[in-house]
């Protein structure tokens, strides 16, 4: 048995610079890892799948340039798209296993499992350290359809190895994956179907938010079947058939699966270092990361922080932080995130309905897309900016914009909420016209009565 400074298992954002800043700081740092290093973003997570949508967007906007006077004929050379996504993939893994190597981080290519108290084992290779971090990420979870094992079934593990687009294509689920990926193909050529368990798209999000969207995807041509759910699968002759529990039954040459996620966690064998999971499978931390076994800390998406890479970035620096005697705590900063269809969905913050929740005195204001003259302008008028406030304190507690690009504009929230700004901030700000971005002191106005919308005719 060997020994070392570190064990990082699991290389997705967070375990990579943890694993290189140790090993750059002189520690002897051994990192497992089972499948391609830089974990689910860089393979089949967001670098790849925000790759596809730059084409599929691109394809999608073209077409719909017809009500600017702009009649474009879209060709779409999938193979080449598609060779793109896997370039850019390919690209970004080689600049990760560059990064390691430079630190002296020694890779295991193999899983990893726990075969005694701080003691990992995998590819013939056991190591013993004082210092474990677990981030092993989550993966698809696979519905119990009848008829669907064995079948080709895709995930978001295996779509972007595809080479042909596919005539028809079928997606099971109402989360951003399916709404991206589905949307996405649409707009590159499948005629594409979306099969949705509950009664609206984004089930977490507002209401009217699943409404913009819903009504996005039909301009697209997406089929939306809602509160309907899947009986049997078949797939005979290339062909998949889905028979739904309403009786529908739905054709497609490909069929996607995105129905949630699970935490990678099966193969660990924590039980035996005293690492506990919950009911779920994932790790149990306390505020600080430290797992139930001293030494043994767990970040990312297996230790159900939110599943968003730009959250585990920060949980590795917060755990070093907290390594280096700082305080910092798993919930420390405010959370933002975007899904990436089109109109895209910026989210920062408490809706209305969460503040109530926790009992919080707070007020609303909204401003329709369609009176900002940037997006008549340009012809972007599906969506809204929404800002929630404490009326008390006048801190601004959350944001939901959809739009376009919202994805961006929803970092001024974010950070005048880290700044712990009042609404004010944003209301006497001057933001250049004509821009999305000056809608933002509009919306803030609407608090003090000002209620004339950006465009001047209006």
């Amino acid at each position: 048995m060997e020994t070392a400074d570190v064990i990082v298992i699991g290389s997705g954002q967070g375990g990579i610079p943890l694993a290189a800043d140790f090993a750059s700081s002189g520690r002897n740092v051994v990192l497992f890892e089972r499948d391609a290093l830089g974990g689910s973003c860089i393979n089949y997570g967001c670098t790849p799948s925000k790759a596809f949508l730059a084409s599929a967007h691109a394809a999608g906007r073209a077409r719909q340039a017809t009500k600017l006077g702009i009649h474009a004929q879209v060709e779409v050379d999938f193979s080449a798209v598609m060779e793109r996504v896997r370039s850019i993939r390919s690209q970004f893994n080689q600049g990760v296993k560059r990064r390691l190597d430079s630190a002296g981080v020694r890779v295991v290519c193999a899983e990893a499992a726990f075969t005694g108290e701080r003691t990992v084992s995998g590819g013939g290779v056991t190591v013993q350290a004082p210092l474990i971090v677990i981030n092993t990420g989550t993966s698809s979870t696979i519905p119990d359809f009848s008829g669907l094992v064995g079948t080709p079934y895709l995930t978001n593990r295996n779509f972007f190895d595809l080479q042909q687009i596919p005539p028809r294509l079928l997606v099971v689920g109402g989360g951003y994956i399916a709404l991206e990926l589905g949307q996405g193909m649409a707009r590159l050529g499948s005629q594409t179907e979306l099969i949705v368990r509950g009664e609206r798209l984004l089930a977490q999000e507002e209401s009217d938010v699943s409404a913009v969207l819903a009504d996005a995807f039909e301009q697209d041509g997406i089929g939306l079947h809602f509160n309907v759910t899947v009986q049997q699968v078949a797939y005979t002759n290339r062909v998949f058939t889905l028979t739904l529990n309403n009786g529908e039954v739905l054709d497609g040459e490909a069929l996607l699966i995105a129905t949630g996620r699970k935490p990678n966690t099966q193969a660990l064998n924590s039980a035996v270092t005293g690492v506990e999971l919950d009911a779920q499978g994932f790790i149990k931390i306390d505020e600080q990361f430290q797992t139930t076994c001293a030494g043994i800390y767990a970040i990312g998406d297996a230790a159900k922080q939110p599943a968003f890479t730009h959250v585990s970035w920060e949980d590795y620096r917060r755990l070093k932080a907290i390594l280096c005697g700082e305080h910092r705590t798993r919930n420390d900063r405010v959370l933002g995130y975007a899904v990436y269809t089109e109109p895209q969905v910026g989210r920062v913050g408490m809706t209305l309905e969460q503040a109530h929740k926790q009992g919080i005195t707070a007020s609303e204001v909204t401003l329709p897309m369609a009176h900002i003259a940037r997006s008549i302008e340009w012809g972007h008028d599906l969506g809204f900016y929404r800002m929630v406030i404490d009326t008390q304190t006048n801190l601004i507690l959350g944001a939901t914009l959809v739009g376009y690009e919202t994805a961006e504009l929803v970092h001024v929230f974010l950070s005048l909420m880290e700044a712990k700004a009042t609404w004010q901030v944003l209301e006497q700000s001057v933001h250049i016209h004509p821009t999305y971005g000056e809608a933002l002191p509009s919306l803030a106005r609407l608090l003090v009565g000002d209620d004339m919308p950006t465009c001047p005719n209006m």
